[in-house]
């Protein structure tokens, strides 16, 4: 089916796609295992910016978190990537297109990188390409970012790839020690930046 099915679960999207360095692929069965392991490595990088990243998960929850990504990106609910290294084979973070409005084509980009492989620019290749495969594959109307405004690594892929900052909602949620935290809006929208 093509881009003008009016039911999502009917459209044809790859689950694999590549940049100059990775694979960005969907969840696979026994994936928790390599999620888990970069998510404890990485706690303490991740637990101010990531709600779910409280406690560190099992490796069952990893693999049933992996699986439900799984379900939701066969579903085209929610479009769980995982970003793998081309010549190492290592896990090296997560991304995807989440919040998604299948009508009006927009779609919210999310990440986190493990930390062992923080200031290479991986996430932002990432991005760009994720960013690429929603206008080109999805033709996204509109594709956010939202972020922390004290997470400045975050801010600056958006910034890096050329969003759009257009606001920022404040006090608009509680980090992960119950602080009141403001989130930016960046956006590339149909028209603006991209055709």
């Amino acid at each position: 089916m093509d881009m003008k099915s009016t039911n999502p679960i009917l459209l044809s999207i790859p689950e694999r796609f590549e940049s100059e360095r990775l694979i960005i692929r969907a969840p696979l069965l026994d994936d928790g295992p390599m999620v888990n392991a970069a998510v404890s490595a990485s706690i303490g990088e991740l637990r101010p910016w990531m709600p779910w990243a409280r406690t560190v998960p099992t490796e069952e929850q990893s693999e049933v978190i992996s699986r439900q990504g799984r379900i939701h990106y066969l579903e085209r609910s929610d479009l769980r990537m995982y970003v793998i290294h081309k010549e190492t084979g290592e896990f090296i973070g997560s991304s995807g297109l989440h919040r998604i409005d299948w009508q009006a084509r927009k779609f919210e980009i999310g990440y986190w990188l493990s930390t062992e492989h923080c200031g290479k620019g991986y996430m932002t290749e990432a991005v760009d390409r994720i960013t690429e495969f929603a206008i080109q594959e999805l033709q996204a109307n509109r594709i956010e970012i939202r972020v922390d405004s004290r997470n400045d690594r975050s801010i600056r892929i958006a910034e890096r790839l050329g969003f759009t900052l257009e606001g920022t909602l404040r006090n608009d949620k509680c980090d992960a020690y119950g602080m009141l935290s403001h989130t930016r809006i960046f956006a590339k929208v149909r028209g603006a930046e991209y055709s």
